[in-house]
């Protein structure tokens, strides 16, 4: 077990990100979110091409190789590919030209060589062939969540059928909840066996639906995420892409915390969200 929070949703902090090839970088990001009390984390990878990812992969890799255990520094645990499966419809601030068609044959050429370090991957179910790739990378013991989906409800349960165990920054970047279609929202909301992911800083999800979130959805199945980018910790960083697009968040898990704090959840909802979640999602066994 791990003592700390765990932040399994990080793409950067301060001048730093997961798009370099230096594993110097990507042991800078650990340091740095060691430094605000993040005990682990899982950086996650952008949707490129995949010689590209394939590079950052492998700075990530070497990073894994180097790192020597010791305080202020996160354990970096693996990683996560956030696509490039996913539904142009939904790219949010992610370059959907390098969004790819599932299939397995363009699987195995992105993760080749990777596959004992890649611990969760995002993909939009309702795409053609997606529904392969789940059962796919599920075989390999690859955690996979829906996200940056136009999935109705339907498509987003035959996700789950499939092997899909978890939603990407629920909310953000997915068909929107409807009263006639509740959609990928709806079921992550629902599902008793789903686990979510939440972008806690009440600008991604207003303070408002936070406190629906963590009073609807089954407490031991929400993991609190920073999706930090490139800027996070620093003043001058933005959430917005030139098109006025909301990209990944500004905040560590710490300042996450005080959000959740401050809206009025108990201390062990909060410690069982950023802590105890994230550890039993990355067992893969576990039951609880």
């Amino acid at each position: 077990m791990i003592y700390g929070f765990i932040d399994l949703h990080t793409h950067g902090i301060d001048r730093f990100d997961t798009r370099t090839s230096s594993p110097e970088e990507i042991l800078r990001i650990a340091e740095l979110h060691g430094q605000k009390g993040v005990a682990a984390i899982l950086p996650t990878i952008y949707p490129a091409p995949v010689e590209e990812m394939r590079r950052n992969m492998e700075a990530v890799r070497k990073a894994i190789e180097m790192q020597k255990s010791g305080l202020g520094q996160a354990t970096i645990l693996g990683l996560y590919l956030e696509g490039p499966f996913l539904n142009p419809l939904r790219c949010g601030a992610l370059n959907k030209e390098s969004f790819l068609r599932p299939n397995i044959s363009s699987l195995k050429r992105l993760i080749e060589g990777y596959e004992g370090i890649i611990k969760i991957i995002t993909i939009a179910p309702e795409i053609p062939g997606a529904l392969r790739l789940i059962e796919r990378c599920g075989e390999m013991g690859i955690r996979v969540n829906m996200g940056h989906s136009d999935a109705t409800y339907k498509e987003a349960l035959n996700g789950k059928k499939a092997g899909a165990t978890g939603i990407t920054h629920i909310f953000n970047a997915m068909r929107p909840f409807h009263h006639r279609e509740p959609g990928i929202a709806g079921l992550g909301l629902m599902d008793k066996d789903l686990y979510i992911e939440v972008i806690a800083d009440g600008l991604h999800i207003s303070r408002e639906v936070l406190r629906l979130i963590y009073t609807l959805k089954r407490p031991d199945r929400i993991i609190t995420i920073s999706d930090s980018i490139k800027g996070a910790g620093k003043k001058t960083g933005t959430y917005r892409s030139s098109e006025r697009v909301l990209k990944g968040g500004l905040l560590d898990l710490s300042e996450s915390a005080k959000i959740l704090k401050e809206i009025g959840f108990p201390d062990h909802l909060i410690q069982k969200t950023l802590i105890e979640n994230p550890y039993r999602y990355l067992e893969m066994g576990l039951q609880v």
